[in-house]
């Protein structure tokens, strides 16, 4: 077998340091001006490029937007999973209950968009005017709410969960939605989650996220700040009201 190329591969090394370094000049940009300012020509002037090389990389302001949402999704997706397997190894050995696992996840999301608020902003603030986001979002986007949709699957499993009924058109597109969840990897047998149970997580994940949202935009300043207590608090009774 012949050796690797050794100029390509150093070639593609390359190629990924100054993709990373280009992503990363971005978000210092994003915590600067914010999405509407972000611009690749002053990435390009900040890194000592000329535009043009640049445009070899992100064509477009809306390509980098597209990679620096796609990187937010995925971390703060990753984040809630790791929680969630964590929480799942201590589960094994001591029977954690699903609403443990579900604050261990909520408290990792909110860890990371405390830590990433410009980025968090990104994904979960106002949307960037003009901007449309592309079908290679939608995975990464998915996430969070699929992490969560493992630790409903649990707590039905262990026969936890609470429920209540719907009618009319909620029950029609909670039923739907129900329907298009894909399956938890490596659970092909685990328990559907009841629709109604699916629209009382739906309600705290909006609930979750308004909490976090309220934190880093300083709606909370002259009352519940630090939030820590209130966050855990709040984290508590959703669970209560999610059924777990």
């Amino acid at each position: 077998m012949s050796p690797p190329n050794a100029a390509q591969t150093a070639r593609e090394r390359a190629r990924a340091e100054l993709t990373r370094e280009i992503r990363q000049e971005a978000r210092r940009q994003l915590a600067e001006a914010g999405a509407n300012g972000l611009s690749l020509r002053a990435v390009a002037r900040e890194l000592g490029m000329v535009s043009s090389a640049l445009y070899r990389y992100y064509p477009s302001r809306d390509d980098l937007l597209t990679a620096l949402i796609i990187d937010a999704y995925n971390a703060i997706g990753a984040a809630a999973e790791a929680a969630i397997a964590e929480a799942g190894a201590g589960a094994a050995r001591d029977r954690v209950p699903a609403r443990e696992t579900w604050a261990a996840a909520c408290r990792a999301i909110r860890a990371w968009a405390v830590a990433n608020p410009h980025e968090y902003a990104l994904i979960y603030g106002s949307p960037v005017p003009g901007y449309r986001a592309p079908e290679a979002t939608i995975g990464p986007a998915s996430r969070v709410p699929l992490a969560f949709a493992s630790i409903l699957e649990a707590a039905v499993a262990s026969g936890t969960a609470g429920a209540s009924a719907l009618s009319g058109t909620l029950a029609a597109q909670a039923a739907a939605l129900a329907a298009a969840l894909p399956a938890t990897p490596g659970a092909s047998d685990a328990p559907a989650i009841p629709a109604d149970m699916l629209v009382r997580a739906v309600i705290a994940w909006t609930q979750l996220f308004g909490m976090i949202s309220f934190e880093l935009f300083g709606q909370f300043v002259g009352s519940f700040e630090p939030a820590d207590a209130f966050f855990d608090h709040a984290v508590a009774q959703l669970a209560a009201f999610i059924g777990l």
